[in-house]
């Protein structure tokens, strides 16, 4: 199979998969990575094709949706690969970067799988974290498991655990400061530093003027 061919075969299989998905989390998220991946392999030498795929697979099973059953996702996005009759060296790879590329992974000192391909891929899913649609995706899935907006009385937790983060069930506007404003400073190439500085400012003026109104400054 050619690569447009499995690049189409992909996106039919993941948009399937994730017909009934959260709406931060939902083939229009896999489609912005998509694009921001293939936007920032312009400037990186990489294998396009392990780029391509592991952006379009790369959350084809959450585990924040699959009570936090961390293999599943790399298991489905082979186990469909190996359908395609994609090469074993590509399949590996990419399910690498599903297993290996995720904020929470961060926590793990000892993870030692990394490549110019998950640098990519990792900078393109972080870029749909921050900014305006990171916002927006913050408050839908805060909506989602019905947390607060905001509570003054419980401070950001800035030294969590792995296992602490996967639990937390703080109020939305927590999670800027233990995730969202902390990416900026963990991009890895260079168009995704770029781009993530505008993203990241927006950000800060968006909590500046959220406080004011809670504060009825504004």
């Amino acid at each position: 199979m050619n690569h447009d061919n499995l690049i189409a075969s992909t996106k039919t299989f993941v948009q399937t998969e994730l017909k009934n998905a959260e709406g931060g989390h939902d083939w229009f998220h896999i489609l912005r990575v998509y694009n921001n991946a293939k936007l920032i392999s312009k400037n990186e030498n990489v294998d396009n094709l392990v780029v391509e795929l592991a952006a379009l697979l790369h959350d084809i099973a959450d585990p924040k949706f699959n009570n936090g059953d961390e293999s599943i996702g790399p298991r489905k996005a082979s186990e469909f690969l190996l359908s395609e009759n994609v090469d074993s060296v590509v399949i590996e790879h990419v399910t690498q970067i599903i297993e290996n590329m995720s904020f929470k992974n961060s926590f793990d000192l000892d993870t030692s799988f990394t490549s110019k391909e998950m640098e990519v891929v990792q900078d393109a899913d972080r870029l749909d974290a921050i900014g305006a649609i990171g916002i927006a995706r913050c408050f839908n899935y805060g909506g989602f498991k019905n947390r607060a907006l905001y509570n003054p009385d419980i401070a950001p937790n800035l030294n969590m655990t792995k296992a602490e983060y996967k639990a937390s069930e703080a109020p939305t506007i927590n999670h800027f400061y233990e995730k969202l404003l902390l990416l900026k400073d963990q991009m890895n190439t260079k168009t995704g530093k770029r781009i993530a500085l505008n993203r990241h400012k927006f950000m800060e003026d968006y909590l500046k003027q959220f406080y004011a109104e809670w504060e009825g400054d504004k």
